[in-house]
């Protein structure tokens, strides 16, 4: 671990208005999680960045179950242990069975829409661009805007697991399932 969590008794007046915008319980030291234990050790980045996260969340035009489909690609992808658990969880939410989600890893779907939102990531991941054969795929199922939210979905995803993995952020114990 590069970067630990920073301990309850630090958490301070910047933490928690940096956290503003989150729950009571995400502001609670002891029930925040890892990563965002981990993030409050800077509080100007950590709001700022949680703004981002929120649009991608609850503000996108995306479907929600497209999200977690990108999402959970780039987890993969990227080795992210942190960031699959999570995800994997959110996803079930949203309606992704175990098949679908085992599937992912494989870069399998089973309709044009999901294979071409897989291939985005994988090309994006790959060389920071999506092919205009996947482009015109996702057209056909997707306005500007959620083509805007997914690609931003995928690189903020992809950025988020490049912290989690450089810093050494460990999965929370309540997110110990089985990969």
């Amino acid at each position: 671990m590069r970067v630990p969590p920073l301990p309850a008794q630090e958490w301070d007046d910047a933490v928690e208005q940096a956290l503003s915008s989150m729950s009571p319980e995400r502001r609670n030291p002891e029930r925040a999680g890892n990563l965002l234990a981990t993030m409050v050790r800077h509080p100007k980045l950590t709001r700022a960045f949680l703004r981002f996260n929120f649009h991608l969340l609850y503000g996108s035009t995306l479907p929600p179950r497209l999200r977690e489909l990108a999402v959970l690609r780039v987890a993969h992808l990227t080795e992210c242990e942190y960031e699959w658990r999570h995800h994997v969880e959110m996803g079930r939410d949203e309606g992704l069975t175990d098949d679908v989600i085992d599937a992912v890893q494989r870069g399998e779907a089973s309709d044009e829409l999901d294979r071409a939102v897989l291939r985005a990531v994988d090309e994006l991941q790959d060389s920071a661009n999506v092919s205009d054969a996947t482009w015109a795929a996702l057209s056909e199922h997707l306005e500007e805007r959620q083509l805007m939210d997914l690609v931003f979905t995928i690189g903020c995803y992809g950025a988020l697991a490049m912290a989690i993995n450089t810093f050494g952020v460990e999965p929370d114990a309540e997110n110990l399932a089985e990969r």
